[in-house]
């Protein structure tokens, strides 16, 4: 259990502080965005068509530095901090770690606990994406960080705490942690070198906000580091959104007080998006989506990744670019009346269609296995909502582009939890489905309306069928990034 005091208090009430770190973390890689006319059709179309960055000759220059060392004393170094910090202030034995909680330990058994949702879905994958960065911070690659930061997540489980170390805390902090963290770390990278008019200070500074890790490394090595991680200049599409809602249908089941107006912040980046000449995949995440949100009524609401982690590249004719493979994802949903975790793979594809000179179309479809919890929010009463199991989940995402001037987006997701293993210790059946139209109405600024629907069916022993059910409608601020609505422009401007 990371960080409970500071979840257990703070968790609602963190979205000024989301507020504040999305939008300098969408200011940085945005920075310097055209201003004339037509001029974000035109770069896009130029970011695509040009090689990526030559690799430097290897007679030139050294090998990039990396060290095995550093990360594995960085994570050593802080789950003590955090041991010592949580028996200090957390009010509970659980960190009164001892060698006879360490020998029990390590004999086992493993359990599942029964922790907050919150801690043991949204602190542990973020405790293990700090693992997986420091390991990317030095030079590791993706696999190797993924290894330091599921031995990392074993380390607190063994060491960290006395209670009974748990499978459900090994996957969310050993494995979503990595999916987690890695975009994370590009994110901060594309800080660090990316466009736009910020001082060194003021990237090195939102960079380590990004990914701690990184900015911990980075102000104890300086650059030492730098050369290990090329980037190969990524397409990518950002957007952040500024607004309010409001409750416009409920079925609140077994939850309680519902907040119908909420203010809302909404970020999203889409990385490595195919239609580049020379980008390849052969890296996991060389192609991501990220999606955060907050708001006033639930705190952080939204956190999600996905990333191909083995796949290629394909193209049809000169209208269809595209990727397929194996894809990992984390998704943490909190609407106001239920919560949802998942870590998944699946198998999908992610392209864009060219459907006319000025109407493109851009989707990704998933169709996957995950190992999820899901819980009531805010119940009513005290019988136990709450539980975990593998769950078939489905996933499309579409967005529809219209020149520079508007887009549809269509977000939907499927989670069968309990629908394969264990189904008599309760189901849950959740479905949730995110639709905006956006309209640019000046250069970057954008307005918007959004309608999230989310929906709940589970069964528990002893407590029967229930249904749950939240729809709000929203009106928002859009500043876009430097990529328009984020269409891939690949084709010769003579085609069209």
């Amino acid at each position: 259990m990371p960080l409970v005091p500071l979840l257990r208090t703070r968790l609602p009430r963190t979205w000024p502080c989301v507020i504040a770190a999305l939008g300098l973390l969408l200011a940085a890689p945005s920075f310097g965005a055209p201003d004339t006319p037509g001029a974000i059709g035109t770069e896009l179309r130029d970011r695509a068509n040009e090689p990526p960055a030559p690799e430097p000759a290897a007679s030139a220059t050294a090998t990039p530095d990396k060290s095995y060392v550093i990360p594995a004393l960085q994570i050593i170094g802080f789950d003590f901090l955090l041991n010592r910090y949580n028996r200090r202030f957390s009010g509970t034995s659980d960190y009164d770690v001892s060698r006879a909680s360490i020998r029990r330990n390590l004999r086992g058994p493993w359990v599942v606990d029964n922790d907050p949702f919150d801690i043991n879905q949204f602190a542990h994958p973020y405790q293990g994406s700090l693992y997986h960065g420091a390991a990317r911070a030095s030079g590791l690659s993706y696999w190797e960080a993924a290894g330091y930061t599921f031995a990392g997540s074993v380390g607190w489980e063994i060491f960290g705490e006395q209670t009974p170390p748990s499978y459900n805390d090994q996957i969310a902090s050993g494995i979503a942690g990595s999916f987690l963290g890695e975009p994370l770390f590009r994110m901060a990278h594309l800080v660090l070198n990316g466009p736009g008019g910020l001082s060194r200070p003021w990237r090195e500074a939102i960079a380590a906000g990004i990914s701690p890790s990184l900015g911990f490394t980075r102000l104890t090595f300086g650059s030492r580091f730098d050369g290990a991680f090329v980037d190969n200049d990524p397409v990518y599409y950002s957007r952040l959104r500024l607004g309010v809602a409001r409750a416009a249908q409920d079925n609140l089941g077994t939850s309680r007080d519902l907040e119908r107006d909420e203010a809302v912040i909404d970020f999203a980046l889409d990385y490595g998006l195919p239609g580049k000449d020379g980008y390849t995949y052969r890296r996991p995440f060389d192609y991501f989506s990220f999606h955060a949100a907050a708001s006033t009524a639930n705190g952080v609401e939204t956190l999600a990744t996905r990333g191909l982690l083995f796949g290629t590249d394909y193209a049809i004719g000169d209208t269809v670019r595209g990727l397929w493979g194996l894809y990992g994802s984390y998704d943490y949903l909190a609407p106001q009346i239920f919560n949802l975790s998942t870590t998944a793979l699946s198998l999908g594809t992610t392209g864009q269609w060219w459907a006319s000179e000025r109407l493109a179309l851009q989707g990704t479809v998933l169709a996957g296995l995950g190992y999820s919890a899901a819980s009531t929010l805010r119940r009513t009463t005290e019988d136990r909502d709450y539980h975990y199991g593998v769950a078939p989940r489905l996933s499309l995402a579409l967005r529809l582009i219209a020149g520079d001037r508007a887009s549809v987006d269509l977000q939907a997701q499927k989670y069968f939890l309990g629908s394969i293993a264990n189904r008599a210790a309760g189901r849950d059946d959740i479905t949730r489905v995110d639709t905006a139209f956006n309209w640019r109405l000046h250069k970057r600024h954008a307005v918007g309306v959004k309608y999230v629907w989310s929906h709940r069916d589970a069964n528990y022993p002893g407590a029967g069928d229930r249904s749950q059910t939240l729809g709000t409608v929203g009106i928002y601020y859009t500043l876009l990034g430097a990529d328009g609505f984020g269409a891939v422009e690949w084709r010769e401007p003579a085609v069209h």
